[in-house]
């Protein structure tokens, strides 16, 4: 049974549950533990907003001053100290710096920005490396690479924009508000009712709205690791004809993430243009209140001009506020799916008395396993086996029978509902994973190259091997030739997952990489299955050499390939039904005799 196994893991099948982490609350304070580590540029931004904003405040008054100054009784005053001249100058200056500062803030913003998302991104990998290897196989990587990607870009954007357009609204929401105090408190009674109704139609869009944005959010991501899928396997796809099946599957998908965006856009949109027809109404009541006043001379022209340009101020934040709207429903949903990778469970940590396997024999046991990928489908029923030291345990079975679910044990991937796995008569829940995975060297059907030099790669295993050794590694795994064929050698770089070498060399290189490990216990899932048949049986030479003394498994397809095992294991339905040697078992004529022979008939 494959890594996942039927139904895909634990975790198939069933939706995320909804959790506090959804909140607003919840997340703000999140994305602002993450701010506040870097509080000196927190602080500068805000104290250079602050003074930003509140200069530029002080110029409606100013101006409202000067037009006073120009409908004077005893006549314009240009000169004097109260003079329109003097209001001028000054409005220019306060307009100077906080252009001035206003800069300074962008240049603040996008270094707090920057930094606290490259923590955050930082804080996503880390917990990739940590969690277990079910995550994986019940989640696309395309999905995976959306969150590290287009959702902490999203968060980003809002961080370095958002953020900021929201704390120069609130000091001039309430700086507007106490200037406006100030004037006329009479003309602050249509406010009594604009403010509530912006707040109360504001909360309700928003809560409608905010699940759209993560819906989207979901959709984006299934649509990316639909697509990365397809990527992966576009040889298989052009070579069975299958492009416009995939094409229309994927036009599905596109669509529903279209309607997902569309939907969320269409009604997020509505919020800004109420928002702004309510402020509207708002300044046309300012206007009859003021003329009003004005009459009853209560109140002079160039205040009624100071206050109408304050409303404006006050009103235009909240029109900019609902406007963004949109974006923070975005940032939201997609800091709710960061939030969620990062929070993802990591492998269940070593027993606090696990001890450090060192040098192991190699002697492995099984001892009535039960296992199963999900709790209610068994599909591994009261295994028993023993692997003696130094031995090569051959495992063997039709696709889906168990065989690597047998490798997941073993390498504590996953560990079993009941029974117990020994390794030199410790049980391996008593082993830290670390120590115990480092007892194996794996060489799998899924080769895996990183960008780097061929010397990078083969000493992947072993990183203090000297050159010497790399050579020896891979002279024994039959590439020697081949890597001092090319014009760089082992200096020779390979493109991202090795694409510049063929499949069957890349095979050869992860063995020479086995072969570089210091390890007493290895694992071998067909790993000669991409080479042709003369550089396999110089291989298995090879190998047969490098597993001299060490308790080998290999996971073997092609049966021909382990007649030599001291003991295979054949697996059918999670239960190993027949053990012994190749002659024993084609002697009992069972179930391995009818492999062998399906095979060679």
């Amino acid at each position: 049974m494959g890594r996942g196994g039927p139904g895909g893991g634990p975790n198939a099948g069933r939706e995320e549950p909804k959790r506090s982490r959804a909140s607003k609350k919840y997340l703000l304070l999140r994305m602002w533990s993450y701010l506040f580590k870097y509080r000196g540029l927190l602080f500068l931004s805000l104290g250079l907003a602050l003074t930003s904003t509140l200069l530029t405040l002080f110029c409606p008054r100013f101006s409202g001053n000067a037009i006073d100054a120009i409908l004077a009784p005893g006549g314009v005053d240009f000169y004097g100290e109260k003079g329109v001249f003097h209001y001028c100058i000054l409005m220019l200056i306060f307009y100077v710096v906080s252009g001035v500062l206003s800069y300074l803030l962008s240049l603040t913003m996008l270094h707090l920005s920057q930094k606290t998302v490259y923590q955050l991104r930082k804080d996503v990998f880390d917990r990739l490396s940590e969690l277990p290897v079910s995550f994986f196989d019940n989640h696309q990587t395309g999905d995976i690479l959306s969150r590290m990607q287009y959702d902490i870009n999203t968060v980003n954007a809002s961080l370095a924009n958002d953020l900021r357009q929201i704390v120069t609204s609130s000091v001039t929401v309430i700086f507007s508000l106490i200037m406006m105090f100030s004037i006329s408190r009479w003309m602050l009674l249509p406010f009594a009712v604009t403010i509530p109704a912006t707040v109360i139609f504001t909360r309700y869009k928003t809560r409608k709205v905010r699940p759209l944005f993560r819906k989207r959010s979901a959709k984006l991501g299934e649509l990316n690791g639909y697509a990365e899928e397809i990527l992966s396997g576009q040889k298989t796809v052009k070579a069975y004809n299958r492009e416009e099946v995939m094409t229309a599957r994927f036009k599905t998908r596109n669509e529903e993430t279209a309607e997902a965006y569309y939907q969320a856009d269409y009604y997020g949109s509505l919020i800004g243009p109420s928002v702004n027809f309510i402020n509207n109404l708002n300044l046309a009541f300012i206007s009859v209140f003021g003329a009003m006043l004005y009459l009853f001379g209560m109140i002079s022209v160039g205040n009624i001009s100071s206050f109408v340009v304050y409303s404006k101020k006050f009103s235009g934040p909240i029109n900019e506020f609902a406007n963004i709207m949109n974006e923070l429903q975005s940032a939201f949903s997609a800091a709710e799916r960061v939030f969620r990778l990062i929070d993802e469970p990591t492998e269940v940590a070593d027993l606090p008395d696990a001890e450090v396997l060192t040098e192991p024999e190699g002697e492995v046991e099984m001892e009535h396993i039960h296992f199963g990928y999900l709790p209610e489908k068994t599909i591994i029923h009261d295994l028993s086996f023993k692997a003696e030291k130094g031995k090569l345990i051959a495992i063997v079975g039709h696709t889906g029978a168990g065989k690597t679910t047998l490798i997941n044990l073993l390498m504590r991937f996953y560990d079993p509902q009941s029974g117990e796995i020994r390794v030199d008569g410790k049980n391996i829940e008593h082993l830290t994973r670390k120590s115990l995975r480092l007892a194996y060297t794996m060489v799998l059907q899924e080769t895996w190259l990183f960008s780097g030099t061929i010397a990078e790669n083969i000493a992947y295993s072993r990183a203090d091997a000297t050159r010497e050794e790399i050579e020896e590694a891979a002279k024994a795994a039959m590439i020697h030739d081949y890597i001092m064929s090319l014009p760089d050698g082992y200096d020779t770089l390979i493109n991202e997952d090795g694409l510049n070498i063929s499949k069957g060399q890349k095979q050869l290189m992860t063995i020479a990489r086995a072969m570089l490990a210091r390890a007493n216990m290895l694992i071998l899932d067909e790993a000669t299955s991409n080479v042709d048949t003369q550089t396999e049986m110089k291989i298995q030479a090879a190998m047969y050499k490098l597993m001299e003394g060490k308790t080998s498994f290999v996971i073997a397809h092609r049966l021909s390939t382990i007649k030599n095992a001291d003991h295979i294991l054949v697996v059918d339905a999670g239960d190993i039904v027949e053990q012994g040697t190749h002659r024993e078992l084609l002697a009992k004529g069972g179930y391995y005799a009818k492999l062998y022979a399906s095979q060679f008939e």
